[in-house]
C-alpha cells in the first residue's frame, strides 16, 4: 500500500503532452493533477492517522484502499481535465492511507532498537513508488495509451486490497485489547456480569476521543523539531516531483523517446536501494552504540548522526545534476548524481521519521501525519511553478536554487542531534 498510491503520482508523467492533446488543455493543466493528487496525500494522514488511532489499523487500510481501487475507473475514463484533476485529487486522500498509517505499525510492531532496519524497506514504497511509476508509465504510454495506466492501476490496487483482507492483521495494542476485553465480557456475561478494563484504556464518548485525535497531529506540527524537519522533507518532495515532472522535457534535448526517459529514474532507484542495504542498518547500530554509551538511557536524537550523510549528499548532487543538464554533458554524468540525490532521500527521510515515532512513539502515525502534510502541499505545489523558474533561470541556476535551499538546511540534523532534548522538553506536548 505504501508502494502503489505514491506510484500512482508519477506514473502518468511520461504521458503529460499526450494526455494535454488528449483531453485539449495545456501540460501545466495536467501537471496539476499531480498537485491536487499529492496535496491530498499530506491532508489524508491528517484525518485517517488519527482515525487508526481511534478505530484500528486494519480497518482504515481496508476501507481507504477499497476506494482508492474503485476512483482509478473513473479516472482512466476522464472526459476532461477538469475531471480528472478532482477525481485524482480524491484518490490521493484515499490512497494517502499507506504513508499515514505505516510508520504506526511498524511502531506497533517493532521495538526501537530494531526499527530504524525495517523503517528502511517500508520507506521503499514511499520514495520508490514516484521513482518507478515514470519507468512502467513511459512503457504503458508509448505501446497502449495513457488512460491504460489508471486501468492497469485498478487492476493492481485491487488485487493488493483483496490480499490485505485476508492477510492484513491488526496492530494497535488499544484496539486489539479494546477487542479482547469485548470477547472476555460477551463470554462472561451473567447476570452479575463483569466488567474488564485495560492500562490506558480511553473511556471518554467517541465524539470525544474523535475530536481530541483529530486535534493532534496539528498540535504536533508546530513542536519546533518537527516543524523545522518538515521543511526539509518537503524541500526533497518538491525538488522531486519538480524534476520528474521535467524528466521528458530535459531528456528531449539528448533525443530520448519516452520509454528511454522512464529508464533514466533507476538512476534515484538504485540510490535507495543502495542507501537501504548498506546504510540504513547502520542507524540502528549507532542508535545502540549512543545508547549504550549514555548509560542505556535512548533518545530520539540518537536516530540523527547518519542524517548528515544526506545533509551533505542532497546539495551536491543538486547543483552536480543542475550544470550537467545545463551544460548538456553526457546524459550518463547527468544521471549520476541522481544515484547520490536517491541516497540523501533515504538518509534524511528515514531519520526524520524515526525521529518522530521515537518523540511521539505512542502517536507515531499523528506524529509522521503531521510532517507529512507540509512536504506533500511543497511536492504538489512547486513544481507548477518549476517550468516557469527553469524556462527564466535555465535548468542550471533553477535547480541550483533548490540546491542553495538545502544547502541552508544541512545544518539542522547537528543542531538538533546536540539541543533536540533541550528543545523536546521546552515544547513538551501533553498527547
Amino acid at each position: 500500500m505504501s508502494i502503489v498510491s505514491p506510484l500512482a503520482s508519477s506514473m502518468f508523467t511520461p504521458g503529460i503532452s499526450e494526455i494535454a492533446e488528449d483531453l485539449h488543455t495545456s501540460p501545466l493543466a495536467v501537471i496539476a493533477t499531480t498537485t491536487g493528487f499529492v496535496i491530498m496525500l499530506g491532508i489524508g494522514p491528517l484525518i485517517l492517522a488519527p482515525l487508526s488511532e481511534t478505530f484500528g489499523r486494519r480497518k482504515i487500510y481496508l476501507v481507504c484502499f477499497a476506494n482508492f481501487a474503485l476512483l482509478q475507473i473513473p479516472t482512466a475514463l476522464a472526459p476532461n481535465i477538469a475531471f480528472l484533476i478532482v477525481v485524482r485529487s480524491v484518490s490521493g486522500f484515499f490512497g494517502s492511507v499507506g504513508i499515514a498509517n505505516g510508520g504506526g505499525t511498524i511502531s506497533d510492531m517493532f521495538i526501537p532498537s530494531e526499527r530504524a532496519g525495517v523503517f528502511g524497506w517500508y520507506l521503499l514504497g514511499p520514495l520508490l513508488g514516484p521513482t518507478l511509476g515514470p519507468l512502467f508509465g513511459g512503457f504503458i504510454v508509448q505501446r497502449l495509451g495513457w488512460r491504460w495506466i489508471f486501468w492497469v492501476m485498478a487492476i493492481i490496487c485491487s488485487v493488493n486490497t483483496l490480499a490485505g483482507y485476508f492477510f492484513l492483521r491488526e496492530t494497535y495494542a488499544p484496539v486489539i485489547l479494546t477487542h479482547m476485553k469485548r470477547r472476555l465480557e460477551d463470554s462472561n456475561r451473567t447476570d452479575d456480569a463483569t466488567n474488564y478494563q485495560f492500562e490506558g484504556e480511553d473511556l471518554r464518548p467517541l465524539r470525544q476521543k474523535l475530536a481530541h485525535s483529530l486535534s493532534r497531529p496539528p498540535r504536533i506540527f508546530v513542536q519546533p523539531i518537527v516543524a523545522v524537519m518538515s521543511v526539509y522533507q518537503a524541500l526533497i518532495f518538491g525538488t522531486t516531483y519538480s524534476i520528474y515532472t521535467n524528466m521528458q522535457d530535459i531528456y528531449s534535448r539528448y533525443g530520448f523517446s519516452t520509454e528511454k526517459v522512464g529508464l533514466l529514474y533507476l538512476g534515484p532507484g538504485l540510490g535507495f536501494l543502495f542507501a537501504v542495504w548498506f546504510l540504513v542498518p547502520r542507524i540502528d547500530d549507532v542508535y545502540k552504540q549512543l545508547t549504550a554509551k549514555h548509560n542505556d538511557k535512548a533518545q530520539p536524537e540518537f536516530r540523527l548522526p547518519l542524517a548528515n550523510i544526506g545533509a551533505l549528499f542532497i546539495p551536491m548532487s543538486l547543483f552536480w545534476f543542475a550544470w550537467s543538464v545545463e551544460k548538456k554533458v553526457h546524459w550518463f554524468a547527468s544521471i549520476v548524481p541522481t544515484f547520490f540525490y536517491g541516497i540523501g532521500q533515504v538518509m534524511i527521510l528515514n531519520t526524520t521519521q524515526n525521529y518522530y515515532i521515537d518523540s511521539f512513539e505512542s502517536y507515531a502515525a499523528s506524529a509522521i501525519a503531521a510532517g507529512a502534510v507540509f512536504r506533500s502541499l511543497v511536492g504538489g505545489l512547486v513544481p507548477l511553478v518549476a517550468p516557469g523558474l527553469f524556462e527564466k533561470l535555465g535548468y542550471g541556476w533553477g535547480i541550483s536554487v533548490f540546491g542553495f535551499v538545502s544547502l541552508a538546511l544541512a545544518p539542522a540534523p547537528l543542531l538538533f542531534y546536540v539541543f533536540g532534548e533541550i528543545i523536546r522538553e521546552k515544547f513538551a506536548l501533553k498527547l
